[in-house]
C-alpha cells in the first residue's frame, strides 16, 4: 500500500515537472528560442547570436532565458565574457516521450508513424 502511495506521488511530480515545461514552452519567444537553439545544436548560440536572430530585446531574452533554464530545456555554459547556450535535448527527448507513451502506445490515440512523417 505505501509503495503505491509513492509510485503515485511520484507520478503526480514527474506530471506536474511536465507540465512546468510546457508552461514555459507556452509562450511564443520562449518557443522561437528553443526552435533556435535546436536547429544550432550542438553548438548552441551565444546571446548576442539569439538576439540577432530573434530579435528580442536583451532584457526580455534574458528574462526567456532564464525559464527556459529554470525548467531544465536549456543549458548555459561560460565562454570567456560570453555565455552559450544549447538546447537540453535529454530533457526535451523525455518531454516528448512522455506526450508519445500518452497518445501512441497506451492507447494509440494517434499512430507513431504519423508523428515521424509530421513536417510543417
Amino acid at each position: 500500500m505505501e509503495s503505491s502511495r509513492l509510485k503515485i506521488a511520484a507520478e503526480a511530480d514527474r506530471t506536474a515537472a511536465y507540465a512546468d515545461m510546457f508552461g514555459a514552452l507556452g509562450a511564443e519567444p520562449r518557443l522561437r528560442i528553443l526552435r533556435a537553439l535546436l536547429a544550432a545544436h550542438p553548438d548552441g548560440m551565444v546571446v548576442g547570436e539569439i538576439q540577432t536572430e530573434l530579435g528580442i530585446a536583451p532584457s526580455t531574452l534574458s528574462h526567456h532565458l532564464e525559464k527556459l533554464k529554470n525548467e531544465g530545456l536549456i543549458t548555459v555554459r561560460r565562454e570567456s565574457t560570453f555565455l552559450r547556450y544549447s538546447a537540453n535535448t535529454a530533457v526535451l527527448e523525455k518531454l516528448l516521450g512522455f506526450l508519445y507513451a500518452e497518445c501512441c502506445t497506451r492507447n494509440k490515440a494517434i499512430k507513431p508513424a504519423k508523428i515521424t512523417q509530421l513536417r510543417e
